[in-house]
């Protein structure tokens, strides 16, 4: 197996540190020896400066036995569950590592909200049922002391899909899937449909699948912010940095027979990254290639007009538009919880605890989400999922 370890940058003066007396007041260095020692410092630590006495909880620690790389909803979500599921407490040290502590290009901030049950794997349909019943309990799992409660504004509106007759039969399927794990879904006919929305062309629609509850939109910002809330308070460490390198050291590899097979070499290959600086709405795109579709389904779009809009990130897996969830195959200390596709936001609680149950455990105790893990990338086994909007 291979172990690496992350090399994170901080961001200048995060290392800055000082010490103080116990009164609070500042050290005092009668003799100029102190001064003298911090010039000579200067000099093996360019940027940084280092006071006596001075607090420095706020500090990432020297060593953590957990490090998450992004602090997501999904990041901070792992973090809580670490916390939650602990053996005993303090007993793990886990820091959470962000580059951009204002979330200003996050997707989980620039998330619509939506949660829904209509999905075609059952593992997803069991995430969904379980984010639901923490959303509507939140304060239960998230309240913290002397703080307000979350108000995570729910809107159980629920999601309405439509299918043609090609799509018909794979709608069926799905609907049976999700009544069997526990969702409320209903099917509608075309006439069904006209008469509960009778503002709904129905013209090409042969049917239709509706989550009778469940399903809606919520605040992302607030489930954001109150994981992270929740888990500072239970002892959660965090910084604002970016992680720069991963460190490995392997001189050899051990096949399946147990012949040892010494490396000469590691080639990396990194593909270019796209710009993802611009999120500029393509407002274009909306009048030109959705619009039409809209004002065809709903004539009463004709009437309306677009008051604002924003744009965000999909996490986008394109091999199966599926999380990658559980261990790295080679490297041995190394979990991924990313590619969600789009659902990672209304996933993030069960995907959190998952994770952290691997993590503890070396198992998934409560979803299996053993299809999602890495494996299936190098297997060629795809786990597609179907209902994906």
């Amino acid at each position: 197996m291979i172990r690496r370890a992350l090399q994170v940058g901080f961001s200048r003066g995060l290392l800055t540190r000082g010490l103080r007396t116990r009164s609070g007041g500042p050290f005092n260095d009668r003799d100029g020896k102190w001064a003298e020692f911090k010039k000579k410092l200067q000099v093996f630590w360019p940027g940084g400066s280092w006071e006596p006495f001075t607090d420095t909880s706020h500090l990432p620690p020297e060593h953590a036995d957990v490090v998450i790389v992004g602090g997501g909803v999904i990041g901070w979500s792992v973090a809580y569950w670490l916390k939650r599921l602990e053996a005993r407490k303090n007993a793990l040290r886990v820091l959470v590592v962000e580059q951009d502590p204002t979330y200003s290009m996050a997707s989980t901030g620039l998330s619509i909200g939506g949660i829904r049950q209509q999905f075609s794997l059952p593992q997803n349909i069991q995430l969904s049922l379980f984010s639901i019943e923490f959303l509507r309990n939140i304060n239960e799992y998230l309240a913290v002391p002397d703080e307000p409660l979350l108000d995570i504004q729910f809107n159980p509106s629920g999601y309405l899909l439509l299918a043609s007759e090609e799509k018909a039969a794979v709608m069926e399927h799905n609907v049976k899937i999700q009544r069997q794990e526990g969702a409320k879904v209903c099917l509608l006919s075309p006439k069904q449909l006209k008469d509960k929305f009778p503002w709904i062309n129905t013209e090409g629609i042969a049917l239709a699948s509706y989550g009778l509850e469940n399903e809606g939109w919520f605040d992302p910002w607030c489930l954001l912010q109150g994981l992270r809330r929740k888990a500072l308070s239970m002892g959660v460490y965090h910084s604002h940095g970016k992680v720069v390198n991963l460190v490995s050291s392997v001189r050899s590899m051990m096949t399946s027979s147990g012949e040892q097979v010494d490396l000469k070499r590691i080639y990396e290959v990194h593909e270019e990254e796209p710009d993802t600086k611009d999120l500029e709405v393509d407002h274009d795109f909306f009048q030109k290639k959705v619009w039409p579709y809209l004002a065809q389904r709903i004539p009463a779009f004709n009437s309306l007009k677009v008051r604002s809009a924003w744009a965000g990130f999909y996490d986008y897996n394109t091999f199966d538009q599926n999380g990658i969830v559980g261990p790295h195959p080679l490297v041995s200390n190394m979990y991924f919880a990313t590619g969600f596709s789009g659902h990672g936001l209304q996933h993030a609680p069960g995907v959190g605890r998952a994770v952290a149950e691997v993590l503890l455990n070396g198992n998934f105790n409560t979803i299996d989400l053993n299809p999602f893990s890495f494996n299936r990338f190098y297997r060629g086994k795809k786990v597609l999922e179907n209902n994906i909007i």
